[in-house]
């Protein structure tokens, strides 16, 4: 399922201390049994900042009937917000933006330049912009830029398909590091967010991560990190996530995900006014119940707390 358009339903720790930090004590997936089950832990199982910043969003959840995993880093001071941050929650199409970024680390100039094409039967029923372009197929890059600004599941099917399927964008994460990140399935099924299933998981942590070396690291060259975090700022779908949760002065980049069991998302990097370092922020969120809608106010609130803990 994607994000809206109105629906069709990172200082980090080192990632070899980050690796290790998620292991210590847990099963294999690197997380607690429960989070590996996806259920929800007790909120004392995360690492909140402070007590109060635990109690707001303990607030959240009670208030909004759902589970809330945040995790946020000033990459400034290296001051860190976390709550259930080590529990697996279903990415939905926020992959779509560690996807992008796996292809502007593999492709040459010249592959990203390469003209797929696709039939009409391949095209899905988000597909935005790619059912604008059956007849005359579309650059790879072009297909990227589609799958994190509008996020076209068609798109983003097509880009997996460069790297070489779901298998190869996991290798992709664990090459960064990250030992926690399940890729699995293609849209639309990677959306199904069953509770229990680690398919399609990943913790708000680790996925804060990767996020931050694809875009702020030094994983990708200059300019196609700017290639990365141009798409993500231009984004269409993230309105009222974590766009509505920061100060209207701050310039934010993001990727929306909306799945089954109430499922919404939202992973950013965020940049405040005054050449100020930017934060980097994951947010996800699910409910259970298998025909649970989202509450889409959730991850703004969620947001605004976690800017008023960073000061």
């Amino acid at each position: 399922m994607t994000p809206a358009l109105r629906r069709p339903r990172t200082a980090l720790p080192a990632v070899a201390l980050l690796a290790a930090t998620l292991l210590s004590g847990c099963g294999s997936a690197g997380l607690s049994s429960h989070a590996a089950a996806g259920t929800s832990a007790p909120a004392s199982s995360a690492t909140p900042s402070t007590d109060t910043t635990s109690a707001s969003f303990k607030g959240l959840e009670q208030q909004f009937g759902a589970r809330l995993g945040v995790y946020a880093v000033d990459t400034g001071s290296g001051r860190e917000i976390a709550y259930r941050a080590d529990e697996r929650f279903a990415f939905a199409s926020t992959i779509k933006s560690l996807a992008a970024g796996a292809l502007l680390r593999k492709a040459s100039d010249e592959e990203l330049e390469k003209v797929v094409a696709y039939r009409q039967e391949d095209v899905l029923a988000w597909a935005p912009i790619t059912s604008q372009h059956v007849a005359t197929g579309m650059k790879v890059r072009d297909l990227a830029a589609a799958a994190i600004q509008y996020s076209d599941n068609t798109a983003a099917n097509l880009v997996m398909a460069e790297l070489g399927g779901p298998a190869a964008v996991q290798q992709s994460l664990r090459d960064l590091g990250d030992p926690t990140t399940s890729v699995d399935r293609t849209e639309p099924t990677l959306n199904e967010a069953t509770p229990g299933d680690t398919r399609d998981t990943s913790a708000p942590r680790v996925f804060a991560a990767d996020l931050r070396r694809y875009a702020l690291g030094d994983v990708l060259a200059e300019d196609r990190r700017r290639l990365l975090t141009d798409w993500l700022i231009g984004n269409t779908t993230g309105a009222p996530y974590v766009r509505a949760g920061v100060p209207t002065d701050w310039k934010v980049g993001d990727k929306t995900g909306n799945g089954g069991y109430g499922t919404r998302n939202d992973v950013a990097v965020a940049w405040p006014p005054g050449g100020r370092s930017p934060v980097v922020i994951v947010v996800m969120s699910d409910r259970g119940k298998a025909d649970a809608t989202s509450d889409d106010a959730l991850i703004a609130q969620a947001t605004k707390t976690v800017v008023g803990a960073l000061g």
